[in-house]
């Protein structure tokens, strides 16, 4: 009976901690990263799987860190860096965040208008719905409130689960191949490895989750709930990954179709799984545009007031934090202004995202661990050694990867 009870409270603990992890971790999965797994589906079937493990892996070490400084420091990574490295330092990564968070917030924008599109709603109706939804939510909402909604849309993810059964895979097949890795040395299969990895882990995550944490009040004393909540999420992400991959390769690539975005894989699917399996792949673009478009522009507040010392957090009123809301709202109201421009350049938009996460990846990465390893920071709670030297290799691996995804996306 007792025994029962210590289990009982230490479920409600972390129901009460759960949330930064997990919708970090969720909200990676946005119009990019949906459109990037359809496309390794259609291209090469279940041929990625396997990488999906190690990913998972890669981007929970990350967020752990992340998430731990948020914990012992009390701070977000922008201020830390601030007052580790100086103010030069990082304006320069303060700047590039705000543009490549801009890029992201116009194609998250881009995935809310594609996905209603297919049926029949114009964009000029439901990207100003979406963008006076999202800004009502941050500005008037809680952060009790807002992060339960969040946690809610990250359960809408499940339909990718559904639609990847509605394709009707050959299962034995789809294990055999994630367990077995099956490795080419050709440009199309590196590049599309390498767009995985840079996805799963962008830059706007590390600030996002960090700052949430400290803006949450979370203790020292609850942080084995927090690691929890950062492996959960990590892994529910990859699970994500792994059924659009599945739902596309078990139609799209069994059948040589080729697409070019995800709201072309949702409708190029319907022949072979379906109506349903359409309807579900294009309301959980939807569900992750609309969900990415809160999140980033309110990762970019975070981080730009933590850099300047300005006040931030949901729970403060305008009045209270001018300069958080006026942050946020303003990459909502660009984001959203883009997308409804006739003449707007959104392939060289989405293009410079992806070339400015790649450049200023590797460096928030060096800066986190030199953080996290300095004991006027961490105290007794830095990496440990055997950590230490999965960190860095993880790191040194992302920095690879990234650089090499950027000069195969310029060459």
């Amino acid at each position: 009976m007792r025994l029962s009870r210590i289990k009982k409270r230490r479920i409600l603990r972390f129901l009460a901690i759960m949330g930064p992890g997990i919708i970090t971790a969720s909200v990676d999965q946005d119009a990019g990263g949906i459109t990037t797994y359809s496309l390794a589906g259609a291209q090469f079937g279940y041929g990625l799987l396997w990488s999906l493990f190690f990913i998972a892996i890669a981007l929970a070490i990350v967020q752990e860190m992340g998430s731990r400084m948020g914990v012992v420091s009390g701070k977000g990574l922008a201020e830390l860096i601030r007052e580790r490295f100086g103010v030069r330092i990082t304006f320069g990564v303060m700047l590039v965040l705000v543009l490549a968070n801009l890029a992201n917030t116009v194609s998250e924008f881009a995935g809310i208008a594609a996905s209603l599109e297919l049926f029949g709603i114009s964009r000029y109706v439901t990207v100003p719905l979406a963008a006076f939804l999202v800004s009502w939510l941050v500005v008037k909402g809680t952060y009790r409130l807002v992060e339960r909604i969040f946690l809610g849309a990250s359960l809408f993810y499940a339909v990718y689960l559904v639609s990847a059964f509605l394709a009707g895979p050959t299962w034995p097949t789809v294990l055999r191949q994630t367990i077995r890795p099956n490795f080419h040395i050709e440009r199309d299969y590196l590049t599309m490895l390498i767009t995985l990895v840079g996805t799963t882990i962008a830059p706007w995550m590390q600030f996002y989750i960090q700052a949430s944490i400290v803006d949450k009040g979370v203790r020292r004393q609850a942080y084995g709930y927090v690691k929890l909540d950062v492996w959960i999420g990590s892994l529910v992400a990859s699970a994500v990954a792994f059924f659009i991959i599945v739902a596309c390769g078990a139609t799209l690539n069994t059948h040589g179709v080729r697409i070019e975005t995800a709201e072309q894989a949702a409708m190029a699917i319907e022949p072979f799984a379906g109506q349903y399996a359409t309807l579900l792949f294009a309301l959980g673009l939807f569900n992750a545009s609309l969900f990415s478009a809160a999140i980033v522009p309110l990762s970019t507040a975070y981080a730009v007031c933590e850099g300047l010392g300005w006040d931030t957090g949901i729970n403060r009123s305008f009045r209270e934090a001018p300069g958080f809301f006026s942050i946020y709202l303003s990459m909502v109201g660009a984001g959203a202004l883009l997308i409804l421009w006739p003449r707007a350049p959104l392939i060289t938009i989405m293009y410079l995202s992806q070339t400015l996460n790649g450049i200023l990846l590797p460096a928030v990465l060096v800066f986190m661990l030199l953080l996290v390893n300095d004991p006027a920071i961490m105290g007794t709670q830095v990496n440990s050694p055997t950590y230490n030297l999965i960190a860095w290799g993880t790191a040194f691996l992302m920095v690879v990867l990234t650089l090499l995804l950027l000069v195969t996306s310029i060459v």
